[in-house]
């Protein structure tokens, strides 16, 4: 007989070296659920952030403060009308995603530290504005930060 399956125990094997593997990357990513939670918010400001850029593009400035993040989404009808919204939006789901702590993400334009842009940050796992450790804000300075100390901006 020329069987050409695999024996109980080999699949035993198997089974127990994914089970072994399973444990140490669960492990590695419990063991730092606020680092993974920061690391998601900077992916969707980025994210947010070329959003921002192509609305710009279209309509030759960003929406206001008071328009919002929402006018990702909606064509805006406050302020100054954009003069070639795309129809359908800039975001892919439609919606304005909210930051990993389930709160909104602030944005400010003109911006405060990006006075000749915009900001956009999430408040952290605190909630509040500043904060430190955990609780400190993720916002789109750190990533101009961090280009220019790579010598990328």
């Amino acid at each position: 007989m020329n069987n050409k399956g695999f024996t109980l125990i080999e699949l035993l094997v198997v089974i127990v070296i994914l089970s072994i593997l399973a444990t140490f990357v669960g492990i590695r990513i419990m063991g730092k659920p606020e680092e993974a939670r920061r690391t998601q918010a900077q992916i969707q400001i980025q994210a947010l952030e070329n959003a921002l850029k192509m609305y710009k593009l279209d309509n030759g400035e960003y929406p206001s403060t008071e328009q919002g993040l929402k006018a990702l989404v909606e064509k805006p009808a406050t302020g100054t009308a954009p003069r070639s919204w795309r129809e359908g939006g800039y975001l892919d789901k439609n919606a304005v995603p909210k930051d990993p702590w389930k709160n909104e993400y602030v944005y400010l334009y003109p911006g405060v530290r990006n006075p000749d842009d915009f900001d956009l940050f999430s408040n952290g796992a605190d909630g509040q504005p500043g904060g430190e450790g955990d609780g400190e804000d993720v916002g789109n300075w750190e990533t101009e930060d961090q280009g220019a100390k790579s010598g990328n901006n």
